[in-house]
């Protein structure tokens, strides 16, 4: 593995639904002159992607159902938003202490189903997950390769907690254009031994190196990443999830 570079892309402006949010990223790569080349991986913020797509809802065309305002009242909550968190959700994993850990329509446990009223657009406005975040990645991978006439990844990201862990840190959500695991079963470590279980999550790897350039308030919802070197493939990010039958917590 040579160095790896991770390269912020400033510039990028305010989105807004409807926004041709590829060309607003080349324009703002071209801006930065780091240009793309063969084997980068640009990775997102969720947010600007939801924005873009349109995944907003504005509370107040929400009206609370009774469980959603008996949760409203109990944690001191804007029961609209609640509303929106339970509309988003599969399922609620945990209550306590005002926090709401769901497990979202995309299958990921995160707090409050990804429903985010930070640097929205306006008042009263809060962005949801992306619909489907790898077709939208895949989206915006093509749309970069057929004007770039090269081969890259495109990795959509969100914050989410971890279990065990205190601090938040950036996972993907979307991937295309690489595996999102590296599976070393079969491998020998450097006493010869096999390994039997290792397979690391490249992409939330990646995702979370992203991270430390993209704070909520650097405006910084893209970064470049360069000399990694993946293996492409576009199997999206249903391989980050655990089933189930494998999650001794569920």
């Amino acid at each position: 593995m040579s160095t790896i570079a991770i390269i912020p892309i400033p510039g990028v402006p305010q989105i807004k639904p409807g926004d041709d949010l590829p060309a607003i990223l080349l324009k703002a790569i071209d801006d930065a002159k780091v240009g793309l080349k063969d084997g980068d991986i640009l990775v997102l913020c969720q947010k600007i992607v939801s924005k873009a797509e349109g995944a907003v809802v504005d509370l107040r065309t929400v009206t609370p159902s009774p469980f959603a305002t008996q949760i409203a009242d109990m944690w001191e909550k804007d029961p609209r938003l609640v509303e929106v968190v339970l509309t988003e959700s599969s399922r609620i994993v945990r209550m306590k202490n005002g926090v709401v850990i769901t497990e979202s329509k995309h299958g990921w446990v995160c707090a409050n189903s990804g429903v985010d009223a930070s640097n929205t657009i306006a008042d009263d406005v809060v962005i949801l997950l992306p619909k489907d975040p790898d077709a939208s990645a895949r989206h915006l991978r093509l749309a970069f390769e057929r004007q770039r006439h090269i081969s890259m990844g495109v990795i959509i990201t969100d914050t989410f907690g971890r279990p065990w862990r205190d601090g938040l840190v950036e996972f993907a959500l979307g991937v295309s254009g690489l595996d999102p695991l590296d599976d070393q079963r079969g491998e020998e470590d450097l006493q010869g031994r096999e390994l039997h279980h290792t397979v690391i999550a490249v992409a939330d790897e990646l995702a979370a190196a992203a991270g430390l350039l993209m704070e909520k308030s650097a405006a910084m919802p893209a970064v470049l990443i360069r000399g990694y070197r993946f293996t492409p493939a576009d199997v999206g990010s249903e391989s980050l999830k655990r089933p189930a039958d494998a999650d001794l917590f569920r």
